[in-house]
């Protein structure tokens, strides 16, 4: 996983952490953990953050630099 991707895809959004956290229903701590790479994202969540950043998985990922 990409996780420079998360945090970089949030803040071109001007959101912050808990904006995501509310998104995803999950704690701001939670979402932390994501983008510091504490606590490995699920495969529901990787599939609901893909949507919400209109972003592949594969990009989130790390697979390919094509959005």
């Amino acid at each position: 996983m990409r996780l420079d991707r998360l945090q970089m895809l949030r803040e071109e959004r001007g959101w912050r952490q808990s904006d995501m956290a509310r998104r995803l229903w999950v704690g701001q701590s939670t979402y932390s953990g994501y983008e510091t790479g504490k606590i490995q994202v699920p495969v529901d969540t990787l599939l609901k953050l893909a949507d919400i950043y209109d972003v592949s998985m594969d990009y989130l990922l790390g697979r390919t630099d094509r959005r």
